[in-house]
């Protein structure tokens, strides 16, 4: 296993932390909720053999900047990272993104098409589409959207009293490995501090009210992804069992491809072996200049 290059990137103000590792094609990974880059390690390992990865740290979470206030819509997440691999040298790459990452990865690509060569999304939908079709099970399984997006500070008090309980929730109880907590486990429980309880209520408002407004007007517009994209999802998960993942994707992608990963929802965690094979199948037909 080959140790990474750890740093943290001035991206015009926020310090955004990477681990950098293997050479060749540049792969961005970025992570989900309420993890870190740590959640990558197995499958950053199995992509370096053919790729220079750079598994980040979205703004809020792990080890990157946590500023206080309404900075956590997805256009100015997808910009602190694609400066970040430009300051790193790439002005073109690849970007995989779980959960929180995926909806930042999907903003990237609108936005970058120039930067974007290609883009896989893990275990997500696009948030406008959820959000328009919430009914009672959506509501239910993803009852956190509604509570952390929630103003006034009640989520953030409630969290911040008992952080390792709510962490520790995020990961047990669900249908596949349901008592197994993730072998980052305690890089999580690190950097879950009272800034990221704040910074990832944030990111959750966000998504409940300006990224909508983002998305309806890239809808209006016809603008969708035209690169090659990739959705992979769990078997076991709630999108996997509730969604038509492709006929889903297809309006907002039309070069979706994707299949179903063995797992719930934490896909790199739960089957790392299968999801970096999906990843490096996907990406050994796309043509990213390093």
């Amino acid at each position: 296993m080959t140790s990474p290059r750890t740093m943290v990137v001035d991206c015009d103000g926020i310090g955004i932390s990477a681990d950098v590792r293997g050479s060749g094609s540049p792969v961005l990974l970025l992570h989900g909720y309420p993890e870190t880059k740590a959640m990558w390690h197995d499958v950053a390992e199995a992509l370096a053999a053919d790729h220079t990865v750079v598994a980040a740290d979205l703004r809020g979470y792990g080890d990157s900047a946590k500023p206080r206030g309404d900075h956590y819509d997805k256009r100015a997440m997808a910009r602190d990272q694609v400066t970040l691999m430009r300051e790193l040298g790439f002005s073109r790459f690849a970007v995989v993104g779980h959960d929180r990452g995926g909806r930042v990865a999907h903003r990237m690509a609108l936005d970058h098409a120039d930067a974007v060569a290609t883009v896989a999304v893990l275990d997500i939908v696009p948030t406008l589409h959820m959000f328009e079709n919430v009914d009672r099970e959506m509501a239910t399984a993803y009852f956190h959207w509604f509570f952390l997006a929630r103003s006034g500070g009640l989520p953030e008090a409630l969290i911040d009293a008992d952080r390792e309980t709510w962490l520790r929730s995020r990961f047990t109880g669900r249908r596949h490995d349901s008592d197994r907590l993730p072998d980052a486990w305690p890089e999580y429980l690190r950097c879950f501090d009272s800034d990221s309880v704040f910074a990832s209520c944030a990111d959750y408002r966000a998504a409940a009210s300006v990224d909508l407004d983002h998305d309806r007007a890239d809808r209006g517009a016809g603008r969708t992804v035209d690169c090659p994209v990739l959705a992979l999802w769990g078997a076991h998960s709630y999108v996997g069992r509730n969604f038509d993942m492709l006929a889903t994707w297809a309006p907002y992608a039309p070069g979706v491809t994707g299949a179903a990963i063995e797992a719930d929802h934490y896909l790199a965690e739960e089957a790392p072996a299968a999801t970096a094979a999906a990843l490096r199948d996907f990406l050994s037909t796309v043509e990213v200049a390093a």
